[in-house]
C-alpha cells in the first residue's frame, strides 16, 4: 500500500454509527496484525491485515458496505482509500477500538484466529 492513501481522508463513521450500519447488514473490516485480532476483536468482522489488503481485497464481498477498522482509526483511514479505489464502498470508522468500546459495542476477547 502506498503513501498515498493516508493524504486523503476517506469518508468516516463514528462507532455509535458503525453499530448501527453493522446491524443494517454492512460489514467490519479488520486491518490490525494477528495478535491485536486474537486479542479482541467486533463479532462478526473479517480480518483482513493492512499488509495483505492490496492483493486479497477483491476477497470481500462487493454488495455491502465496508467499515474498516483499526485501534485508532490511522491504518483503516488508508485501508478504506485503497478499497474505494478498487470499487467498493467503504468508510472508516473513525478513532477504531478507542470509540467501539466507548459506544458500547460488542467485542470478542482471547479468541483464537484461524490460519489462512
Amino acid at each position: 500500500m502506498s503513501l498515498r492513501h493516508y493524504f486523503r481522508r476517506p469518508p468516516a463513521v463514528t462507532a455509535v454509527e458503525a453499530i448501527r450500519l453493522v446491524t443494517d447488514g454492512a460489514l467490519v473490516v479488520d486491518v490490525r496484525r494477528a495478535f491485536e485480532w486474537n486479542r479482541v476483536h467486533i463479532p462478526g468482522a473479517v480480518h483482513m491485515p493492512l499488509e495483505v489488503l492490496p492483493e486479497r481485497c477483491l476477497e470481500l464481498p462487493d454488495d455491502r458496505l465496508l467499515i474498516t477498522f483499526c485501534t485508532g482509526g490511522i491504518r483503516s483511514a488508508g485501508a478504506a482509500n485503497l478499497l474505494m479505489e478498487n470499487g467498493f464502498d467503504a468508510v472508516n470508522m473513525s478513532r477504531g477500538l478507542v470509540d467501539w468500546r466507548i459506544a458500547g459495542g460488542p467485542l470478542v476477547t482471547g479468541e483464537r484466529h484461524p490460519p489462512r
